[in-house]
């Protein structure tokens, strides 16, 4: 029992090190750390991942075994997978399989050249037709990934005398793709129309201007008020550029997006989307104008320098789509559970934001107190995503959480088991 208590006490010793590493000189060491003109002299003072991983209490590049969709292994052991964006749960499917398997005999491994020259398959333009089809625009343009997708449009159509107004809570892409424009990058405060409404009076009338918002927020797992956004760009006559990564196969009539949930289809200029989660591929695209996409297509510099998107890949994305058409039920799924596994943990009393979707963030506590809750719950079979500063308020961590439509309801009442047991171990729950 000493030495049990000791042990303890040393873990705790190092994990109190390990926050204060973390919190304190994590940023100021990325920025201040150089010594004379050694770029790598930064570096020796970097030991934030190996503390964590001595206490056990890192997260991140964790190797699977197998995942299997809404179960997976992890170091031999099964676990429920919570941690993935697998919404429809088609990774597995059938039909996207098998299509993935017939474009890699058909077509090879890679087009090895940008879609510009070399990399413009058919399967890449039906695909392209199937996705304007299914969201009701003029036309579709496929990018070799989501992030990419938004660097090239962003990019290439905000210039020097144009200002690109986002959510303070949009995504990564949105903000490096705003770097890379050579306009101005203002934000509003999070779905708030009325501040963006006073962002946009601000801004000089001879000043082109794009809104770009999130459909739903990857980490909140909120959904945009695209109806107070789209008043407030109709009345100011801005552009509205919607990233739906988390909502295409989510939300709407059949899966169709934010828009179609507020049945606000067309009121969007460009939606942004991704086939790396519920279209269980990789890639994104984004949908609008054929005359704004050939813009785009000849200005984009992520499609230009690019490699184009492996055809297996475009494949397994169109398959997904088909089965997304043919069963819409799916959506409805992904719903239900996502509400069981919310319901369930705010009858317990842990609190899950503004979340209104399938993605259910968990609020912990300051980052050791996460990452010990996430390592608690892999080791009882759930696995979660941890969301640690800076990426959000110091102290204020939280285990990402998002379901699937093939969960099952024992999954998620195993799921619930979990969080309430080690809520009260933690303290966290009576």
């Amino acid at each position: 029992m000493a030495k049990q208590a000791e042990s303890e006490t040393d873990q705790q010793t190092a994990a109190a090190a390990f926050a204060g590493l973390s919190i304190e000189g994590l940023l100021r060491d990325r920025y201040d750390g150089e010594d004379g003109r050694d770029i790598f002299a930064k570096v020796k003072g970097f030991k934030l991942t190996e503390q964590a991983r001595a206490v056990g209490l890192y997260p991140f590049f964790q190797p699977l075994d197998r995942n299997d969709g809404p179960e997976a292994q992890i170091y031999g052991r099964h676990v429920v997978m919570l941690g993935s964006n697998n919404y429809l749960g088609l990774t597995r499917h059938p039909r996207v399989v098998q299509a993935a398997h017939d474009a890699l005999e058909e077509h090879g491994t890679s087009l090895t050249g940008s879609r510009l020259l070399n990399g413009t398959t058919h399967l890449h333009e039906k695909l392209e037709n199937r996705i304007a089809e299914f969201l009701g625009t003029d036309a579709a343009l496929v990018f070799t990934t989501g992030y990419q997708t938004n660097l090239g449009v962003i990019s290439s159509l905000v210039n020097r005398r144009s200002v690109a107004v986002v959510d303070k809570a949009d995504h990564a892409s949105i903000y490096d793709a705003c770097q890379l424009a050579e306009g101005e990058m203002l934000r509003f405060r999070h779905n708030d129309a009325r501040h963006l409404d006073t962002i946009l009076r601000r801004i000089d009338k001879d000043k082109t201007c794009l809104v770009i918002i999130d459909g739903v927020f990857s980490m909140g797992g909120d959904i945009a008020d695209l109806p107070g956004i789209v008043e407030v760009c109709q009345r100011h006559q801005v552009r509205l550029l919607v990233d739906d990564a988390h909502a295409i196969g989510v939300l709407g009539v059949g899966g169709r997006g934010t828009a179609s949930h507020f049945g606000l289809d067309g009121a969007a200029d460009l939606t942004v989307g991704t086939f790396s989660k519920s279209f269980a591929s990789v890639g994104g695209f984004v949908a609008g104008s054929r005359a704004v996409l050939e813009w785009i297509k000849h200005f984009a510099r992520s499609m230009i320098f690019s490699a184009s998107l492996p055809p297996a890949s475009a494949a397994a994305a169109l398959a997904a789509l088909e089965v997304l058409i043919e069963e819409p039920e799916r959506v409805e799924a992904v719903q239900r559970k996502g509400e069981m596994l919310r319901n369930g943990l705010q009858e317990m009393g842990f609190d899950t934001g503004e979340s209104q979707t399938p993605i259910i963030p968990v609020t912990i506590g300051d980052e050791v107190a996460t990452g010990i809750f996430w390592r608690d719950l892999l080791e009882c079979g759930v696995y979660t995503n941890p969301v640690i500063f800076p990426a959000v308020a110091m102290g204020k961590g939280v285990l990402r959480t998002s379901c699937m439509a093939t969960h099952t309801d024992e999954n998620i009442e195993f799921v619930l088991e979990q969080f309430q047991t080690l809520g009260r171990k933690h303290g966290l729950l009576p």
